[in-house]
């Protein structure tokens, strides 16, 4: 590897007024400018790597090792394994940009894949994606770029950062279908300062075809859809490795107390999962049709008694939510959060739609309590809870990790012989 000598300390002026910036926000040329891209290996980040350097920015490719892709290699829908570091690299190589790969597998190991595995344990649904953001990559790959002497990390996030009233906002992506806002809810400020998004304002046909433009292998690779390290979907053979022998079988019991059969372990089931339960419906002889032969839905995870808890769709209404380890992105929010009713739009799943709710208490201690205007279905502690502006819904207030959203179910199972 070759010596990267930093660049000088570029004087930010993030003042609306101020001219002179280049396209980054810098008061001096691209050419003076250092960008440390991450390179996943995918079209997006590659795009992003291509439009810097053809402004004439100083661009260094960083690609993360995150796990042992040896198994993953050439398979599809999966990001940062042995074949994506090749796509990276290649990318690189034809835009004439030095490229690094770095290995973080001990750190991801650590601060991602073990909190993945204890979260499913406790009967919860984890998402990786946030944590590697909030920590291996917004933390370690960030504090990386600066050793470089980057004035700024590059990625290919669909979301926008803004100034707004005299501050660094974060806003969705102009995509609706490929915003990913929800993913970066964790990101701090300052992070937020350092970080670009240069694609928060393009389409992803645009990115395709801006791929396509600069002659790049990967302009019709297939966007990531597993996580990374469980590119096969599998997500509790992933927990059954990482945790050998804490898995522990138990019972599938309905809302009315009653046990309708058994489990391997509460890590293959989640909030709102129907198929594959291995009971099918109450099987009382009744009629088809009636509310015992109803399909049944996991409304709860009692993971302290290996309880998989079932009842029917109704009983999966959610309709207070509690999240914790708050990230303020939005202060001029600060103070109105500590005031009981106050409107907001919450995505609770990333697959979902935001949905009006009102803050109905916040504290010091980072915790935040929700009251939705109408029941939503297949909330899972473990997911994110993240804020939008009611009044602005592209603007992103901040969020957390939800901790409680009790469904009907639960709360009437609490009454039933299992809450005793």
């Amino acid at each position: 590897m070759s010596t990267i000598a930093p660049s000088s300390v570029p004087k930010r002026l993030d003042s609306a007024a101020t001219q002179g910036l280049n396209s980054l926000g810098f008061a001096k040329s691209p050419a003076q400018t250092r960008v440390v891209v991450a390179m996943s290996g995918g079209v997006d980040s590659s795009v992003v790597a291509a439009m810097l350097t053809e402004q004439g920015y100083d661009v260094i490719g960083i690609t993360l090792q995150l796990y042992d892709h040896g198994a993953a290699i050439e398979v599809k829908g999966a990001c940062c394994a042995g074949a994506d570091i090749h796509d990276a690299r290649t990318v690189a190589h034809k835009l004439g940009i030095p490229h690094y790969v770095l290995d973080y597998e001990s750190r991801f190991r650590d601060q991602v894949m073990d909190d993945f595995a204890d979260s499913y344990l406790s009967g919860h649904t984890p998402i990786p994606c946030v944590r590697c953001n909030q920590t291996v990559k917004f933390t370690d790959l960030l504090s990386t770029a600066r050793q470089l002497g980057a004035d700024c990390l590059a990625t290919g996030h669909y979301v926008s950062r803004e100034m707004q009233d005299g501050h660094l906002v974060l806003k969705r992506g102009r995509d609706t279908g490929k915003d990913q806002s929800y993913f970066l809810f964790a990101t701090t400020a300052e992070q937020l300062d350092y970080l670009r998004f240069p694609l928060g304002n393009m389409q992803k046909e645009q990115t395709r075809k801006q791929a396509d433009s600069y002659g790049l292998v990967v302009s019709d690779k297939p966007d990531s859809q597993d996580i990374c390290f469980v590119p096969n979907g599998r997500y509790a053979d992933v927990v059954r490795k990482l945790r050998p022998g804490a898995v522990e079988a138990g019972e599938i019991v309905h809302i009315d107390g009653t046990v309708l059969g058994h489990h391997n372990g509460v890590i293959d089931y989640t909030i709102g999962q129907r198929r594959g339960l291995g009971i099918g419906g109450r099987n009382t002889g009744k009629q088809a049709g009636d509310e015992d032969n109803a399909p049944l839905y996991v409304v709860d995870i009692d993971a302290s008694r290996h309880h998989v808890l079932v009842g029917p769709k109704e009983a999966l209404a959610c309709e207070q939510v509690e999240l914790a380890e708050m990230n303020w992105l939005t202060p001029s929010l600060l103070t109105a959060a500590n005031a009981q009713d106050v409107p907001v739009m919450v995505k609770l799943r990333n697959t979902a739609p935001a949905v009006p709710a009102r803050i109905i208490h916040a504290g010091d201690d980072g915790r935040l309590g929700l009251k939705l205007d109408q029941p939503e279905y297949g909330i899972a502690s473990g997911q994110a809870g993240v804020l939008y502006d009611a009044g602005q819904p592209e603007l992103v207030l901040g969020g957390g990790w939800i901790v409680s959203a009790p469904t009907l179910g639960a709360r009437t199972a609490e009454n039933s012989v299992i809450g005793a």
